[in-house]
């Protein structure tokens, strides 16, 4: 797989496949790529060659599938100002079909305490947390995390690390970029600092081979 951001080439020849339970972490320099590989495998970002998969079907058949499987936590937080805490989270969880919240998930990341909060009164790091508490609010199997320890002190880093470990264990998948400051034990390690990306390679990469594909 191979991608251009604007008219920059950024990588090529990435290739990976997870099994339910596994976890990838996305390692390299600024400017690798690393938020760009997330963006393009949760539908955000079209990819400049190779192909996706998930059990064996190509993405391309039906992204609407895929995006309802999946939760993506970027860089930005997406808590609402106006809204408490437990409105942010509720908001979240009927954008993706439920009635409410499910419980347990504002207590998971420490702030069950700030659920009537206003998320203006948030600090970055309790919006962190509120953030990634969207991802236990609605089940999904796959979760795509950008730097989700960012703003984090080392309490809410471990309840990070644990809420990603339980998720494995039930056979979720997660893939993280990280800078190493969150354990996933036993993950497959992807360092996208050494998948940069030529024009010569690019043009290569347009036709999809047998071992170009991600399945996870």
């Amino acid at each position: 797989m191979a991608c251009i951001r604007g008219e920059r080439p950024v990588f090529t020849g990435v290739s990976f496949r997870l099994e339910p339970g596994g976890a990838l972490a996305l390692v390299g320099p600024n400017g690798s790529g690393k938020s760009s590989l997330l963006r393009i495998l949760a539908g955000l970002l079209k990819r400049a060659g190779g192909t996706l998969a998930w059990e064996g079907e190509s993405l391309d058949e039906d992204w609407p599938a895929h995006r309802g499987r999946l939760h993506y936590v970027g860089h930005l937080d997406a808590v609402k100002p106006t809204l408490s805490a437990a409105e942010n989270l509720d908001g979240w969880a009927r954008f993706r079909g439920a009635a409410r919240a499910a419980p347990g998930a504002l207590e998971a990341l420490g702030i069950e305490g700030l659920a009537d909060v206003p998320g203006r009164y948030l600090s970055a790091g309790q919006r962190r947390r509120l953030a990634l508490a969207r991802i236990l609010a609605t089940p999904a199997p796959l979760w795509l995390l950008d730097e989700p320890t960012v703003t984090l002190d080392a309490e809410a880093a471990h309840l990070v690390a644990t809420m990603i470990a339980a998720h494995r264990t039930d056979g979720g998948i997660v893939v993280v970029a990280t800078h190493g400051e969150i354990a996933l034990d036993g993950a497959h390690r992807l360092d996208l600092g050494g998948h940069a990306i030529t024009a010569d390679a690019l043009l290569a990469d347009q036709e999809p081979t047998p071992e170009d594909e991600e399945q996870w």
